[in-house]
């Protein structure tokens, strides 16, 4: 079985034998085994981030004037907790009713109940910033390694010298520890995506997750380091400027710089992924190289990884098109991607709209609307008016 895997035909053009590999020197040939060196970095990654987030993200959290808001806690329930811990966080209408015999509450205390008790667990404002911080630091310092690796590289400049006796092609230290860091980090990435923040595109970030190791992976193995290097450097590049834009936006007083940064990455995604990637890259990847083999199932395998990604860019760029007038009229409030649990009706109910919470009850705050709108004073006010009116005309 592990014989079928490793079949010439798999990953290798027609015509070339593993045998052929050999004619390059150990050092200079990427060996799957290698990909093994990526499972310690990645426990490296979360011991990092674990030590960034703890130690340097809440200073610099503070000099941009990041605050946690204030949360009104749900008044303490064993029953409630109970039910909120094991079966859910949002009871439907017959778990309600079953609630509503067992702790001696009505519908509306227990509904109120779960909507302050979601509101406690959503993230805070430092770990929203404390994450984008690390991904930030991680992007901006593979940006400029990946750039400072390929400056002076011939495919830098040149698409077709991806292709130029491929696959035999010697592989450079420098870019061998390029992959192995950059598949690290997104191993490190889905080894933490249960406790990360979960936004609205969750699925969709497993997937560009999984899409990319597996992208990595296979790359690394095939030989395909030229391309797949030129792709990493492209994807850190809009990157950077959304994770600081996400660290600015959760400060106070930084709006004009987050709205610029806004612009640039922006101008930044669209361009590198919606013209550069499938214009550059995918091509590339789909018709350069046919001028050097004929396709095979790798050259399938990884322009069929490589359309993944620009599917997910696409679906990205979407929610950026949807933020873009808000933007333009001031009513960006927050982002398309934002958390998942972070319900505005929510917000408005817990923090001064509907309800407010006195020791263990629950009781409507309604606000009594306005004289203004009565209907009894409106129709006094117009019979008034009427009476002028005749008086007026009698006259």
């Amino acid at each position: 079985m592990l014989a079928d895997v490793w079949r010439e035909e798999y990953w290798l053009p027609a015509g070339v034998t593993w045998e052929d590999m050999d004619r390059l020197a150990p050092s200079e040939r990427p060996y799957p085994r290698d990909l093994l060196a990526a499972l310690p970095l990645a426990l490296g990654f979360v011991l990092l981030r674990y030590i960034f987030e703890r130690f340097c993200a809440p200073p610099m959290g503070r000099c941009l004037g990041v605050r946690n808001r204030l949360r009104a806690p749900a008044a303490p329930s064993p029953k409630l907790e109970s039910f909120y811990a094991q079966q859910g966080t949002r009871p439907t209408q017959s778990d309600v009713h079953r609630l509503m015999s067992l702790c001696g509450k009505n519908q509306r205390q227990i509904e109120s109940w779960f909507r302050l008790r979601r509101h406690q667990d959503k993230p805070c404002q430092t770990k929203k910033f404390a994450e984008a911080a690390w991904r930030f630091f991680f992007y901006a310092v593979a940006f400029a390694g990946g750039l400072a690796c390929l400056i002076d590289t011939p495919w830098f400049w040149d698409r077709r010298e991806c292709w130029r006796q491929y696959p035999i092609q010697p592989m450079q230290r420098r870019h061998y520890w390029y992959y192995m860091l950059e598949l690290a980090f997104y191993c490190s990435l889905l080894l933490r995506i249960s406790v990360d923040i979960k936004r609205k595109d969750f699925k969709e970030q497993v997937i560009h997750h999984l899409a990319t190791v597996f992208l990595l992976s296979f790359s690394y193995c095939a030989n395909y380091i030229r391309i797949g290097t030129l792709v990493m450097l492209l994807h850190d590049s809009a990157d950077i400027l959304l994770e600081s834009a996400k660290m600015f936006n959760y400060g106070s007083g930084w709006k004009k710089v987050c709205d610029v940064l806004f612009v640039l990455f922006t101008a930044v995604f669209f361009g590198s992924r919606l013209v550069i990637f499938p214009s550059k890259i995918i091509h590339t990847t789909l018709v350069l190289s046919m001028e050097a083999f004929q396709p095979f199932f790798g050259y399938y395998f990884f322009n069929i990884l490589l359309m993944v990604l620009q599917g997910l860019h696409v679906f990205w760029a979407v929610l950026i098109l949807r933020m873009v007038p808000k933007f333009w009229t001031g009513k960006l409030e927050k982002d398309e991607r934002s958390d998942e649990d972070s319900e505005l009706e929510e917000d408005k109910d817990v923090q001064g709209g509907k309800y407010s919470q006195t020791g263990n009850e629950v009781t409507p705050n309604y606000k009594l609307p306005p004289l203004s709108n009565s209907c009894v004073l409106n129709n006094l006010t117009h019979r008034r008016a009427s009476i002028v009116d005749r008086m007026r005309k009698a006259q």
